[in-house]
């Protein structure tokens, strides 16, 4: 049993492993250390603690997700030819196995490192004050066991093979004969290796995915209990968000999963217009919500402290206000109203700079956002997002033609 090391948690106030305190709760806060998947990973020497051979687990699992549908469609003369979409040209299942699982793998070991440092500030910058620290603490903890929860992960397992195959398998499966399956008259039938597709590859692939959905509404409940809490905020931080503009370091740290759905959606549109016959123009709302939706899985949490910030940017204009009319009046009195009384000479005083500081300080605070981010954060998301799409722009306009074009830009 942990006893509390802050002096204002008794160890009548709390339980075995129910509040992790400070300055050691830091290292027991992750949104990726913990559950059964994770505990596989140690057994399996698939990782050691805190997720170390990270490159093990990326070539292992991307590996036998890809590895045996490639062997499998070669066997059945599948990889190049023989069926309306071989295993090599499908653009998807490449892009899925290839490029995302390894992402989604990456970005635990990115979220853990980078999250417990965001987590921290709100300790080091003093915005959780002494007396709130219990229940500061009461929530990590309450996190940290939803995290470690084993019923999600079991159930998550149980969704993957059963509802998330159906809907695969009604909506999203390409017509025709493919390298995985045939269908006729509205029923499918697998080959080899669309059986290890469909119930090895796949429900590997969808696990990742929707555990980093639960690990990202881990985050929203997180942030919208601490926003409940008293906030000690600094109103006259530059960072334009009374500081909690550390916040927005959540962004890019979730990056890698937002980036693996963009080059999932990328391939399956590619899939699309190489195999059947779609164009790219033909999916621009899904490209456009998609984008939307993705980058407001990370932004809109960041939004619960809106109302905290627009308190206090009515608070500092308030206060700095009347810190503002004290000084003007005091230059005025000194340099306009009593200069025949004051001997000080005009040229090199520090009032005139101090006045020029002030109107700094006060643009400072007259901007504080409602949202702990800025637009360069939202610019880099968004470029981010689309970086996968763009190779489907070759699909409308031909790469030599681009060439052609930036050639001609630089001379």
């Amino acid at each position: 049993m942990r006893k509390p090391s802050h002096p204002d948690v008794s160890a009548t106030q709390t339980r075995a492993n129910d509040v992790l305190t400070w300055p050691y709760a830091d290292h027991d806060f992750s949104l990726v250390l913990g559950g059964p998947l994770y505990r596989f990973y140690l057994r399996t020497r698939l990782s050691t603690p805190p997720l170390g051979l990270l490159r093990r687990r990326v070539l292992l699992i991307s590996l036998i997700c890809w590895g045996p549908l490639l062997i499998l469609s070669a066997m059945a003369h599948q990889a190049l030819g023989r069926v309306t979409l071989p295993f090599l040209p499908d653009v998807e299942v490449h892009a899925r196995f290839l490029v995302a699982v390894p992402l989604l793998i990456i970005a635990e070991l990115l979220v853990h490192r980078r999250i417990v440092i965001v987590v921290r500030q709100f300790i080091e910058r003093d915005i959780i004050a002494a007396e709130n620290r219990t229940r500061f603490d009461q929530i990590i903890a309450s996190t940290m066991r939803l995290r470690n929860s084993v019923l999600f992960e079991a159930v998550l397992i149980v969704f993957c093979f059963t509802v998330a195959h159906w809907v695969w398998r009604e909506q999203f499966a390409l017509p025709g004969t493919s390298w995985y399956a045939v269908r006729s008259g509205g029923m499918m039938s697998l080959s080899k290796a669309g059986y290890w597709y469909a119930f090895i590859s796949l429900p590997i692939f969808r696990f990742l995915l929707f555990r980093w959905y639960f690990r990202i509404f881990l985050w929203y409940q997180f942030l919208w209990r601490v926003r409940g809490l008293p906030l000690r905020l600094n109103l006259f931080h530059p960072d334009h968000a009374a500081g909690l503009g550390f916040l927005a370091a959540s962004i890019p740290a979730f990056s890698p999963v937002l980036l693996a759905q963009s080059t999932l959606f990328s391939g399956a549109i590619a899939d699309r217009i190489l195999h059947t016959s779609a164009r790219l123009v033909d999916f621009r709302l899904e490209i456009a919500g998609a984008i939307l939706f993705l980058m407001l899985a990370v932004l809109a949490p960041l939004a619960f402290f809106a109302v905290h910030l627009e308190r206090a940017h009515r608070r500092a204009k308030r206060e700095f206000g009347i810190l503002s009319s004290k000084y003007v009046d005091e230059f005025r009195d000194k340099w306009i109203q009593d200069k025949a009384e004051n001997t000080e000479a005009l040229l090199g005083t520090p009032d005139l700079q101090s006045l020029a500081d002030l109107g700094n300080s006060f643009k400072i605070v007259s901007e504080i956002r409602l949202v702990p981010f800025g637009k360069e954060a939202v610019i880099r998301l968004a470029g981010v997002l689309v970086l996968p799409l763009l190779p489907l722009i070759l699909t409308v306009i031909p790469l030599k033609e681009i060439v052609t074009w930036v050639i001609k830009l630089a001379f």
